[in-house]
């Protein structure tokens, strides 16, 4: 087991990552850390999110926007991001053991994980350009 420092600022950003199910930015975590009460700077709450990436207690997704997300959901899985309005869904299908291996072929490489971010139209959106 890897020893864990958690301090108090720590655990908050971590309890704000665990509670969020729609993968929030290091600013949507610091809006919900105000609106617990809590008064931390964004330094802080950065080197919290690296701790707690470090730790592998969250992950850092980088979708091909600007700004990271967070999710506290650590086993393997993929993602999805709307192009419209930016909300991200967790997919569970796993990439097919062959696709990775032709991925290996392909380059060289020797694959360890893979993590795939789909894009596509979330049915609100969907539903929005059909009225």
């Amino acid at each position: 087991m890897k020893s864990l420092n958690l301090t108090t600022q720590r655990q908050a950003v971590y309890d704000v990552v665990r509670e969020s199910h729609d993968h929030p930015t290091a600013s949507d975590i610091m809006n919900r850390l105000v609106e617990k009460g809590y008064n931390l700077a964004y330094g802080t709450v950065y080197n919290s999110l690296r701790y707690l990436t470090d730790k592998q207690l969250i992950r850092e997704l980088k979708l091909g926007e600007s700004a990271s997300r967070y999710d506290a959901r650590t086993d393997e899985h993929q993602h999805i991001m709307c192009e419209v309005c930016g909300k991200v869904d967790e997919v569970m299908t796993e990439v097919p053991e062959d696709w990775a291996k032709t991925v290996a072929e392909e380059t060289g490489y020797s694959i360890n994980h893979a993590h795939v971010v789909f894009g596509g139209v979330c049915p609100e959106c969907q539903t929005k350009r059909n009225k």
